[in-house]
């Protein structure tokens, strides 16, 4: 055992490096990153966003964060596959923990999101958001865009999430989880002619000028083949990326509050991820996993996994090759 510590997410001493953790014990921060409220000078800060107030169908996507955070406990800090390095050897990331929400006041909720997330990109070089539904990547498109300028979006869904934004009583627009882009389109947030969609499966009244790649379509495609035409319509744009975890079939992430049959393997979706490295990503957030509704962990496991080929992307982009 020498060498060895447990709960590196505390006794970490640095950003860099992979942890020794047993992967059944010890504090759960994603991927075992030290837990900071100091953010300052790290490449990369994931933190969470739980909240799951402007939900449609199912609640619980607010215990999604710890869900995911305990599934990535599984990556046991050898070389990550399929990137072939530590992918902390020379990326220093950090877990910030969660965003601060008041849930007596969850109409505060959004504006609270954008202030932490644009305080947080004032020091770090990347945020990776694990939430939460999906309303919550309409302040952080806010927190974007206000960095860099209206982005592409590559967006994996069911779901188009472009329908009407409604009027609350008092007169005020409200965004949930299934206008969060209509409201990002209209704000200026981003461009509909540099965004696509991938593993759409259901009918909205607006496509708001983005690029949809329907749920049968994406059957019939090979993983490169997707990949090739994401990046096409991207171009060399900046670009976020939301990864909405039922753009995956139910039978590989039932634990998510609007499921919907027919769409494509975690298997697919990783391998199209990873031929996405060619992107200009700014930010990047993995959404709507509700460990209420899943099994074995399977729902977490795969949101999880998805953050990591973020990561990965990420190491690749500043490290170069495994073998350089």
């Amino acid at each position: 055992m020498a060498g060895k510590c447990i709960d590196h997410a505390f006794t970490a001493t640095s950003a860099l490096g992979a942890a020794s953790d047993p992967t059944y014990a010890g504090a759960p921060s994603f991927m075992r990153r030290r837990f900071t409220k100091e953010p300052d000078g790290a490449a990369v800060t994931v933190w969470g966003v739980p909240f799951d107030a402007s939900v449609s169908n199912r609640p619980g996507a607010r215990f999604g964060p710890q869900a995911i955070r305990r599934a990535s406990m599984i990556f046991d800090n050898d070389p990550q596959y399929p990137f072939s390095r530590d992918l902390f050897e020379a990326m220093s990331v950090v877990d910030y923990g969660d965003c601060l929400l008041d849930y007596r006041l969850p109409e505060t909720a959004h504006e609270a999101i954008r202030t932490q997330a644009a305080w947080l990109l004032e020091r770090t070089g990347f945020l990776l958001t694990l939430g939460g539904d999906h309303s919550i990547t309409f302040p952080l498109l806010q927190a974007h865009a206000g960095q860099h300028g209206p982005l592409a979006l590559v967006h994996f869904d069911a779901h188009q999430d472009t329908w009407p934004i409604a009027v609350a009583p008092s007169g005020e627009s409200r965004v949930d989880h299934g206008s969060f882009l209509i409201a990002a389109v209209e704000a200026g947030l981003v461009d509909p002619a540099a965004s696509i969609q991938i593993g759409i499966r259901t009918h909205a009244p607006e496509s708001c000028g983005l690029e949809i790649m329907h749920g049968d379509e994406v059957e019939d495609m090979s993983a490169a083949a997707i990949a090739e035409r994401i990046a096409r319509r991207v171009g060399n744009r900046r670009t976020y990326l939301t990864f909405d975890i039922d753009c995956l079939d139910v039978a590989y992430a039932p634990g998510t509050g609007t499921p919907v049959a027919g769409g494509p393997s975690s298997a697919k979706m990783l391998s199209v991820l990873r031929k996405l490295g060619v992107l200009d990503m700014v930010g990047a957030d993995v959404v709507e996993v509700a460990p209420a509704y899943d099994h074995a962990d399977m729902t977490a496991i795969a949101a999880a996994t998805v953050a990591m080929y973020m990561l990965g992307l990420r190491a690749e982009a500043a490290g170069g090759s495994p073998d350089a």
